[in-house]
Parts: C-alpha cells; structure tokens; sequence
C-alpha cells in the first residue's frame, strides 16, 4: 500500500533517509535534525512531499519528492529527491508502487515529466529506471553549491 506521509511518520523517514544513505556509502553526509524535516515537510512551507510503501502495516519504502518547473513545457514536474525500501523488502513491487503513484500525482497534477538523479555506480537501480522506460539523460552534468561556495557566492 502507498499512502501519503503524516508528521507522526518523521521518525520512520529519517531511519529511511540513513538507510539510503547507508546504501549509497553517505552516512557521513547525513546532518539532518528530525525537526527541520518536520517543519519542511510538514509546517507553514511545505518544501517536500513523501509517499510511504507500507507491508502488513509497516513502512518499507518512501519517495521524497517536490515541484519543479519547466520553461520550455510552461508547466511543472516532479523531481523525485530520494527513493528507498528497505534491503529485506526489495524485490516485492514496493518500488515500482511508490513510482506509479508519483506518475499519477504528476499526471494529476498536469505536470510535464518526472525527473531524479542516479549515481552511475547504482547498477540495480539503473535497470530498473529503465525497465519502467526512464531515459538517462546523458547531455546534461548536475552542479552543486553548497557550503563555503554558496556562502560566498550569496554574499558576493
């Protein structure tokens, strides 16, 4: 089952994001409080949505996810931030569920795609972006400011 996150599932997120973290060798990246992610997800500006996969009534899996927007179409999309279920409950359509219901809130939504970044390394999931008909687009390079850089560009 996929349902929407409620603030009482802040907890079982952040053991979600670590997981991911885990997985992607990024542990030492994560800095995150519990209470930011609440008041992002869930407070007077929502920054994130998140789906939940549930088994038997427990959380296995989530989408992070939030708008954003093409010139060139003049409409919305989706850019999915994180995507995870746990190793035990891999292999189960857990992922594909979680994919499906982000495709319907896009399509709902009249959004003109739905976009996330893969590490190259990530062979599993590289397939199954591909199995679903995802295209990688391969033209394009991420850029990132973070910290000193952002910083000193801001105050530039």
């Amino acid at each position: 089952m996929i349902r929407p996150a409620t603030s009482a599932d802040v907890p079982v997120i952040v053991n979600l994001i670590r997981a991911l973290a885990d997985y992607e060798k990024l542990a030492h990246a994560v800095v995150l409080s519990e209470a930011d992610l609440h008041e992002h997800l869930f407070g007077a500006t929502r920054y994130a949505e998140v789906l939940l996969a549930e088994e038997a009534g427990t959380v296995v899996g989530f989408a992070l996810f939030f708008h954003n927007y093409s010139t060139f179409r003049a409409k919305p999309g989706i850019y999915l931030e994180d995507l995870v279920v746990f190793p035990e409950s891999r292999g189960k359509g857990h992922g594909k569920a979680l994919l499906a219901t982000l495709a319907k809130l896009a399509v709902e939504r009249d959004c003109a795609r739905v976009e996330w970044s893969v590490l190259n390394w990530n062979e599993p999931a590289i397939a199954f972006y591909k199995s679903l008909g995802a295209r990688p687009m391969d033209e394009w390079s991420v850029y990132r400011l973070t910290d000193e850089a952002l910083t000193k560009l801001a105050s530039s």
